[in-house]
């Protein structure tokens, strides 16, 4: 389906989707030292809206998952020391599950180059983490990293 053929909906559970795909990308780049393109490469091809295991994946917003992968490699450095600006000084993110790395990398990302609204970002985000964290237990601190990484990126949007 085209993308001029989606309704407003489809097109924004698409790009839901694409932050989730994002952040396991971004886990995945980690974990394995693979470059950007193989990762990018293999989502686009066999992750996203294929099936799996009976399961019906969603589609996701491939120029969305494409620009936030992008951007987190590209900006690393600089998402890093945001995301450790907002952590208590003894837990810097090298400390972090690599899962919460990648999901501050992804959604950093979306502070420092995107044009989505931070609060939205920040909303999407949360829901990114409750999927790897059913219990909720994760939920404040997530919102609370990623609050203060999106006031320091994007004051003018706080104002």
């Amino acid at each position: 389906m085209s993308g001029s053929n989606l309704s407003g909906n489809q097109k924004r559970r698409m790009k839901s989707a694409s932050r989730l795909y994002a952040v396991q990308a971004l886990f995945q780049m980690e974990a394995s030292k693979l470059p950007i393109d193989v990762v990018s490469k293999e989502f686009e091809e066999h992750r996203m809206g294929v099936e799996l295991d009976g399961v019906q994946l969603a589609d996701g917003d491939i120029a969305h998952f494409n620009q936030v992968i992008a951007g987190a490699v590209n900006n690393q450095a600089r998402i890093d020391q945001m995301t450790d600006r907002a952590l208590v000084a003894k837990w810097p993110i090298a400390r972090l599950d690599p899962t919460l790395r990648a999901l501050f990398r992804a959604a950093g990302a979306e502070f420092v180059e995107g044009d989505t609204p931070p609060k939205v970002a920040i909303v999407e985000y949360v829901d990114v983490a409750l999927a790897f964290s059913p219990d909720g237990k994760e939920r404040g601190f997530v919102n609370a990293v990623l609050d203060h990484m999106a006031r320091e990126a994007r004051p003018e949007d706080f104002a």
